[in-house]
């Protein structure tokens, strides 16, 4: 008959290894979550120069609609299409952010279905692929369309700078 002390320290050292392996297995978890938490970081970066970059883009079009009633005709029709220009890079930059925002989302819920996997039964692993890549859909089209936007703006800096010259 075993004896009760030895009984306990096996019970004990079971408990003890169990232990690790889950303190091993969360440590994984969260190794696995940095790759998308330093994404997350870089979604929020490039939502912030978007952002500057739409506020900027309101602050011009305020300034324009205030000058616009003192300004001569031909300076009027000038102010007028730069307006519309301003309108559309607005619309690009906020459907880019619009973008990045969803990217932001997929790749929070990517992090969280890690650890949800983590400590269920299930394998998730095929949503968290299907979440990265809509993330990486979304973060490459709000990519593109900042890359339209600022191409458009460049175009317009250009086109104002010969007429002034």
């Amino acid at each position: 008959m075993p004896d009760h002390n030895q009984v306990a320290k096996t019970q004990a050292e079971t408990r003890a290894a169990t232990n690790d392996a889950h303190v091993t297995e969360i440590t994984h978890v969260i190794q696995l979550a940095i790759a998308p938490v330093f994404l997350l970081t870089a979604v929020g970066t490039i939502i912030g120069v978007m952002s500057t970059r739409l506020g900027r883009a309101v602050d011009r079009i305020r300034s324009l609609k205030k000058e616009l009633d003192t300004m001569l005709p031909e300076e009027a029709a000038a102010a007028h299409r730069e307006l519309h220009i301003l309108s559309r890079r607005m619309m690009l930059i906020y459907t880019a952010i619009g973008l990045a925002v969803i990217c932001a989302i997929f790749v929070s819920l990517l992090i969280a279905i890690i650890f949800v996997d983590a400590f269920l039964e299930t394998d998730l692993s095929r949503v968290v692929g299907l979440l990265f890549i809509a993330a990486m859909f979304a973060f490459i089209g709000s990519l593109m369309i900042f890359l339209r936007e600022i191409f458009l703006a460049v175009i317009n800096t250009r086109y104002r700078l010969g007429k002034d010259a």
